[in-house]
């Protein structure tokens, strides 16, 4: 099969030939049609990962999957070959990833049914994005009528999260520059989104709309300390970039580490929301299988939204 992969770290990903994995006991072995982008996978090329994870060569990059089953492993109930899927790769090693044509996932975390309605070049650019952006809100559990922050509304996550708490009746302050970003970014959903120039003063032009401090921010970009100091007394601020409590230690504000969960449960709900319609998948840009280097350097680049990678 071809893949996305790495024969060592730091190393930019190259396509190559590798043989067809198969699934092992309580595994799935999926045909892969789409995958995307992540931050993750960034990291893992520039050996950001190394003291973190067990890497195991040739790796594989790429964790969203969206595709058919191709076979079962031993002991697999609940899904059936030709079954339309996506998910997340979640192993607790490095190796295989999602950017290839095959790819072995296990049956009981990180997969779940792709419902009609969604189709398999979003459901590829959903999985890790989309829960980080339900993991993220849950966090803070915002109630009907607070103000939230979203820092980084222009990425993968950030569009998502945007969609997820106008959807849950909060007044949403979003971070975009004037021009294409504030276009994208208002675009992503029909409720009303108010805008803060990531390209100037952020704390002056949040506490310009909110004097008092937001109650709660959703740290995806930017500096972390800084934004905890917009909320109000006793707000919360959920970070999927490594912020700890320590970092804001004295401001009155509770702060929450973020660690994606693609469980079954989140993604389906995600894929059900995205079919209905309520929830815009936001590719940008989608790069054949041969071309994935170039789709890392626009991610790195700073692109707009989800960047996809079709793989068959």
């Amino acid at each position: 099969m071809r893949a996305v992969m790495l024969n060592s770290v730091p190393a930019t990903p190259a396509l190559a030939d590798l043989p067809v994995p198969r699934p092992e006991a309580g595994e799935v072995l999926v045909k892969v049609a789409a995958s995307s982008v992540n931050g993750f996978d960034l990291a893992v090329a520039a050996g950001y990962l190394q003291q973190m994870m067990d890497h195991r060569f040739p790796l594989v990059v790429g964790k969203d999957f969206a595709g058919t089953v191709e076979a079962l492993g031993e002991g697999v109930e609940g899904f059936i070959v030709g079954q339309p899927v996506f998910g997340v790769v979640m192993k607790p090693f490095l190796g295989p990833g999602s950017m290839a044509e095959y790819v072995t996932v296990s049956a009981g975390y990180g997969i779940a049914p792709l419902p009609e309605g969604l189709s398999l070049a979003e459901a590829g650019a959903l999985g890790l994005a989309g829960t980080a952006a339900v993991d993220s809100l849950d966090a803070v559990a915002p109630a009907e009528g607070e103000t939230v922050l979203v820092s980084g509304a222009t990425g993968g996550v950030g569009a998502l999260a945007v969609q997820l708490a106008a959807a849950r009746g909060v007044r949403v302050i979003a971070t975009a520059r004037p021009g294409v970003e504030a276009d994208f970014v208002t675009g992503l959903t029909g409720a009303k989104v108010e805008l803060v120039d990531h390209g100037g003063d952020v704390p002056a032009q949040v506490r310009a709309l909110a004097p008092a401090g937001v109650d709660a921010v959703l740290h995806l970009a930017g500096d972390g300390a800084e934004l905890a100091g917009l909320l109000r007394e006793g707000g919360r601020i959920a970070s999927t970039l490594g912020l700890t409590q320590d970092a804001v230690q004295g401001a009155g504000v509770t702060v929450h580490t973020v660690m994606a969960d693609p469980n079954p449960r989140t993604l389906t709900e995600l894929a059900a929301r995205a079919a209905a319609g309520a929830l815009r998948v936001p590719v940008t840009a989608t790069y054949p299988l041969e071309r994935a280097p170039e789709a890392f350097a626009a991610f790195g680049a700073g692109t707009l939204g989800k960047i996809a990678v079709a793989c068959s």
